[in-house]
């Protein structure tokens, strides 16, 4: 077998391994492998919903709102704001809508603004939601119950995106997403959460370096300490996508600006702490994900270099070829099968941006709300 026959199966068999083949496993363990559910749940534990947020004017009081009405005690509930060095009215706006303590912060960032409310605040389950984040009634108790389980020391919920118009096609990856995460999390633990609904126990809060986020860094350290983490598909919130795909391109490249230095310094590498099947999760579901647009292009240039050798080639060229043109027809003619092809490739290729951009420039701390989005 040539060098470049190697390179072709290799990145051919990974990428195949990391979308359909995962998944497929996942699944089987699933069926093969039923884990009892968590305990009765016994007197409600106390809350502290912490939204950190910048120049937030625009939805903050909304938040606020449907926090307080919540399907939860409200004796039980603290809700505070964490305004990050806002330059607007978020402040004012949050105080008079009711937020049970508002912090006026000095520009630090989203971990840091957090890192302040947790130290502030009182609840044995600190809670966290983004500004834009609508949670439904009964979100916060269902996330809650997962905590009657000694061993949970992570939840989230389910994020639904809408989109009343524009053409991201965000919508149908993230529901794939969650099949994944329901998965993990029924064998075991979830790689990777989301910032729109999440909590923790006090005790098991972790301070991480202010440019990586909670959403990849906390599952994978809960389990190295001994946790678990896990999904609860019933806790729902709502969240406005970004409009266009080209905008869920550069939200997605500033995300992987902060995902790189938490993969290749934060310790997601390290199998150490890791279960041996955790460890498989983290290697299919996550490093592989970060390796893809690496692997598609090692993809492409062994089937070029490899046209004439056998037909098998030729159709992975043509293929390729087909999904890059596809991506490229699409702002033309929008069309649902040209358009999901400009997805995946942008957003694909938002990995190896962000790792350029973390590289050349580093990343910054500090956060500026997805256009389009509030």
């Amino acid at each position: 077998m040539s060098p470049w026959e190697i390179v072709f199966w290799l990145c051919a068999a990974l990428l195949a391994w990391a979308q359909v083949g995962y998944p497929l496993a996942l699944a089987a363990l699933a069926r093969l492998r039923r884990r009892d559910g968590p305990p009765p749940a016994g007197e409600r534990p106390t809350v502290s919903l912490i939204v950190p947020a910048y120049d937030e004017q625009a939805v903050i009081a909304a938040k606020v709102a449907n926090a307080r009405a919540l399907d939860y005690p409200r004796d039980r509930l603290e809700i505070v704001v964490a305004a990050d060095g806002c330059s607007d009215a978020t402040v004012a706006e949050a105080e008079r809508a009711g937020a049970d303590l508002v912090l006026d912060l000095p520009r630090g960032g989203k971990i840091r603004a957090q890192d302040a409310a947790v130290a502030r605040s009182h609840g044995e389950i600190v809670a966290f939601s983004d500004a834009n984040a609508m949670w439904e009634p009964d979100a916060l108790s269902r996330l809650v119950t997962a905590f009657a389980d000694p061993d949970v020391g992570y939840a989230c919920g389910q994020v639904r995106f809408f989109n009343e118009a524009g053409s991201n096609q965000e919508g149908l990856y993230w529901r794939y997403e969650m099949t994944l995460r329901a998965l993990e999390s029924r064998l075991g633990s979830i790689t990777a959460g989301n910032g729109a609904i999440y909590a923790t126990r006090r005790e098991a809060y972790i301070e991480v370096d202010p440019i990586m986020g909670h959403d990849l860094s906390f599952p994978f350290n809960m389990v190295k300490r001994g946790w678990r983490a896990v999904y609860v598909p019933t806790a729902l919130a709502s969240e406005r996508m970004v409009p266009s795909i080209e905008g869920e391109f550069a939200r997605k490249r500033r995300m992987m600006s902060h995902t790189w230095p938490i993969v290749l310094r934060g310790g997601l590498l390290s199998p150490r702490g890791y279960p041996p099947l955790y460890a498989l999760m983290i290697a299919s579901h996550r490093v592989l994900r970060y390796a893809a647009p690496f692997l598609h292009v090692g993809a492409l240039v062994a089937s070029a270099a490899l046209l004439g050798d056998g037909v098998v080639y030729a159709l992975a060229f043509v293929a390729q070829v087909a999904l890059l043109a596809a991506a490229l027809l699409a702002p033309r003619y929008p069309l649902r099968p040209l358009l999901v092809a400009r997805y995946y490739v942008l957003t694909t290729a938002s990995v190896a941006a962000g790792l350029w951009d973390w590289l050349r420039h580093g990343t910054a701390a500090g956060w500026e709300p997805a256009q389009g989005t509030r």
